[in-house]
This record gives C-alpha cells, sequence and structure tokens, in this order.
C-alpha cells in the first residue's frame, strides 16, 4: 500500500480526515444520497463537496449492495450516515476490516469520548452508547467481560439446547399450523430466540413481547424519542431479571453469571446481560428468517422443503455471506490520528466495519477462496472481539429452521421474493415480513404432530425437558 505522505506525516490542511472522492464517472446507484445536502453535524465534507452516504431510509434497506459498491469506490474507507446528523467512516474492505478487527493497539472500543460529539437523543445510541460490557471495553477488562459470558454458556449443554429448540419450535407451529398459512418472521423467526433466550436467562415467557419490542426498538431507532423508550424498556426488564435471580438463583445464564468468580459489580452484570441479550436475539431471528427467504426462494434448495440439492446449513452459510443479519457494526476508535488503509483518521472518530460489503468482495459460489463456505465471512467479526458464542446461535437457527421444514415440508412462499420488504436501518439487514402457505396440519391427523411428544417428531433426537417455553409468549397473540 502506498500513500502519498510520509508515514506519521499530518494531513494537508484541505484533508479532512476522509479518502479522496469516488472517480467522477462513478455513476451512484438510483436514489442514492451521496450527493444530497450535507446534514446537520455531519463529518467534514469531501473535497468535492459530497456528503456522507446514508445508511438508511428506503433506497438503502431495498438494495444495500448496490450502495456498498458505490462506497467502494472511495477505497477501502468511506464517509457514511448512519442516522441523520450521525457520521462515520465505514470500512469495506475485507482485508482493512481484519487489520482493524485484530488490532487492539491502535483502537479502542470506548466510545465515551466520541459520545460527547453526538446528540445524547441520537436514535443511535443504544447500540452505540458506551456500557461496560465486553463490545465496549478493551484490554482486561474486555478479557474478564468475556470470560464470565463464554463459562456461562459453555454450561449450556449442546443437546439441552437443541431440546428446547423442539420444543419452543413446536409450541409455536402449534398455533399457527391449522391456519395454513403464517407470516415466518412475525410468527415463528422472532420468536424463537426470544423463547431460547428469555428462558436461558432465567424469566418466564410472559416477558418476551417487552423484550422484542424494546430490542427492535433500539435497532431500528425511527425517532430519538422511540429509540430512548426503547432503551429504558430494555433496561427496565434486564432489572427485573437480575432482581428475581437476587432473590432466587436458578439453573440459568443469568446466575452462572452472578456467581462467576470474576465477581461482576451490579451494574457490570446488568449491562452483559443487555449485551448479551440484545446479541442474541433480534441477529439470530434475522439469521433465521433470512435462510428461510433464502430457502423458500431458491430452487437450488427444494422444489419442496422435504428434499433438495441444498441443506439448511448451505442456506445460513450463504446468509452470512450475502446477507448478514447485523450487516455493519464493530464501533471503533482510533486511539490517535491514523493513516489507516489510504484514509486519514483523527483520533476517536467512530469507525464502523461493514461485513456485508466486506464479504461481498468475494465469489461465495467459488470452490475455493474466502467465498467457499470456509467459514472466512466476516459475519460473526473477528479478532478478540469476535462473536463469543456463535457456536450455541448456529445450533439454534439451524434446529428452528430444520424443525419447521419438517413439520411443514410443502411450504412455500405466498407472494413473490421480489415483494418482499426489508426493514429501514443501518445496523441490521432483516425482512419485515416472510408470508408462507402450506398445508394445514391439526392434533388430530395421523402421525407426528408438533402436538405429540417431540421425540416422535422428525428428526429429533431428545426428549424436551419441562421448560417454560411451553407457556405461550403474549407477543404471539
Amino acid at each position: 500500500m502506498t500513500s502519498p505522505y510520509e508515514p506519521g506525516a499530518a494531513p494537508p490542511p484541505s484533508c479532512p480526515g476522509h479518502s479522496a472522492p469516488p472517480p467522477e464517472a462513478a455513476a451512484p446507484p438510483p436514489g442514492c444520497p451521496a450527493h444530497a445536502a450535507a446534514p446537520q453535524q455531519a463529518a467534514p465534507a469531501q473535497q468535492d463537496g459530497t456528503a456522507p452516504v446514508r445508511l438508511y431510509g428506503p433506497e438503502f434497506a431495498a438494495d444495500p449492495g448496490r450502495v456498498y459498491a458505490y462506497l467502494r469506490q472511495f477505497g477501502a474507507l468511506a464517509p457514511v450516515e448512519i442516522a441523520p446528523g450521525v457520521t462515520a467512516m465505514l470500512v469495506t474492505d475485507y482485508r482493512a476490516a481484519l487489520d482493524l478487527l485484530n488490532d487492539d493497539a491502535t483502537w479502542s472500543k470506548d466510545s465515551r469520548p466520541w459520545m460527547q460529539t453526538v446528540p445524547a437523543d441520537s436514535p443511535v445510541m443504544p447500540m452505540l452508547g458506551w456500557r461496560p460490557n465486553i463490545f465496549f471495553s478493551d484490554g482486561p477488562a474486555h478479557v474478564r467481560y468475556r470470560d464470565v459470558v463464554v463459562d456461562s454458556f459453555k454450561l449450556v449443554e449442546p443437546h439441552e439446547l437443541r431440546s428446547r429448540v423442539h420444543h419452543a419450535a413446536d409450541t409455536l407451529i402449534q398455533r399457527f399450523g391449522a391456519r395454513g398459512e403464517a407470516d415466518l418472521i412475525g410468527d415463528y423467526a422472532r420468536l424463537i430466540p426470544l423463547l431460547m433466550f428469555n428462558t436461558l436467562f432465567g424469566l418466564p415467557d410472559s416477558y418476551s413481547d417487552r423484550l422484542i419490542a424494546a430490542i427492535a426498538g433500539m435497532l431500528e431507532g425511527n425517532s430519538p424519542e422511540e429509540a430512548a423508550a426503547a432503551n429504558e424498556a430494555y433496561t427496565q426488564y434486564i432489572m427485573e431479571l437480575v432482581g428475581a435471580k437476587k432473590a432466587q438463583r436458578g439453573p440459568d445464564l443469568t446466575s452462572w453469571m452472578m456467581d462467576h468468580p470474576n465477581d461482576l459489580s451490579d451494574e457490570e452484570l446488568i449491562h452483559n446481560i443487555i449485551l448479551v441479550m440484545g446479541a442474541g436475539n433480534e441477529p439470530l431471528a434475522n439469521l433465521i428468517g433470512n435462510a428461510l427467504s433464502r430457502m423458500l426462494s431458491d430452487d437450488r434448495y427444494y422444489n419442496t422443503l422435504s428434499g433438495g440439492a441444498l441443506t439448511v446449513q448451505d442456506a445460513i452459510n450463504e446468509v452470512l455471506w450475502n446477507d448478514p443479519p447485523l450487516t455493519n457494526y464493530s464501533a471503533h476508535f482510533p486511539v490517535r490520528d491514523v493513516f489507516f488503509h489510504g484514509t486519514w483518521l483523527r483520533a476517536g472518530q467512530l469507525v464502523m466495519v461493514s461485513y456485508a460489503a466486506a464479504n461481498s468482495q468475494f465469489d461465495t459460489t467459488a470452490t475455493t477462496g474466502p467465498g467457499s463456505g470456509s467459514g472466512s465471512h466476516l459475519s460473526w467479526a473477528a479478532g478478540p472481539h469476535a462473536c463469543p458464542v456463535k457456536r450455541h446461535a448456529l445450533l439454534i437457527a439451524t434446529t428452528a429452521i430444520e424443525r419447521l421444514t419438517a413439520w411443514l415440508s410443502d411450504i412455500e412462499l405466498a407472494v413473490t421474493p421480489d415483494a418482499l420488504q426489508w426493514r429501514n436501518g443501518a445496523f441490521h439487514r432483516a425482512l419485515v415480513a416472510l408470508p408462507a402457505r402450506f398445508t394445514p396440519i391439526t392434533p388430530d391427523q395421523a402421525g407426528a404432530t408438533p402436538w405429540h411428544n417431540s421425540d416422535s417428531g422428525p428428526s429429533s433426537s431428545t426428549r424436551p425437558e419441562p421448560t417454560s417455553t411451553g407457556r405461550t409468549p403474549a407477543s404471539a397473540h
């Protein structure tokens, strides 16, 4: 990599801390806001006056890939706006992303200095505001928090987790099976993680509707008021959870985190549970929904879901490469002014990684190389801050999809694939709905059904233990 400046030299006065603008011949995608007026409190404009490109709004939600292709013309990093008035530099290059994610000497996760430059009521603050947890800590503090999470999840046996997914899936399928139609997002994909994590952390399913509303509000952030309300509701949920476990321990993640020898304070415990809950619910729901969408839209998987050339694991791998459930995140802040992959960055400036843009540099249909299914996509991030519980997430997603398609073997989309709509937001890739139809099933029909004991069902290897997932989640009404 060549530099127009000597290493360590200060950028010229005209350089605003960004790379050069893309070539004039490069045409932005239709509706691309790259040439819109600069937003209030935006980062310095490009030398040609081009404003940061918005990562929100209907145009971005409909075709983020085209926006990423345009951003890549800026170089390894590009100026973006993640919410009105909130800008960042987005890493779109695979190698640059790995260099950032693996270099904790140059980059900090502490967002507190950056927070002083952004309105406190910004809708992105719930996702980027500092907390004493894994995401926003460095060095020994990060290792201490991470050990608590990793060690606690190690106590969740895979066979028990799979059994709980079977039971939760059967509970949900019972609710819509007789209708012959369902929204696989609202009726299934978004509820499976809630039933799982709400129970694993030790609360009954009556709390799940509060959890889904809070997490969705934090990710979507349609207005400062909605984001603040969602953040408050989420914090209240966690406070009640911790209070219940302080009164009576149980065989659950909250109790195990409380009793870990690293001895988290109440504040640290609450904020790490907030982190794990948020990271474990919404992105996992998006992974399940996006994989189901791909399977139902692509004949390489199934003419019917009872047979086909490609598997659930193939669908999940393709989603992690092409439609990551969390598309842009890994917020980092340079500890000093730095010239990084052709771009000058200020100390404390917000820099995020686009997993989707970095992944899309590779041909995922190739038989060799990074896109060949080797697992080297960046959807779990990388380096010291990589997802600590990805095996649990993969087991839940795979089992949930297999359970659904085993019971509803002729399920198909109720609309054409191009009619599906994607939710607005800079951080996630998530469908609004996934309408599907299938042959209705009832508890009195011949053969095994979700109403029977699950060890009589298709592909079931374990009997579900009695858990709170047997109760009806309020959000399923």
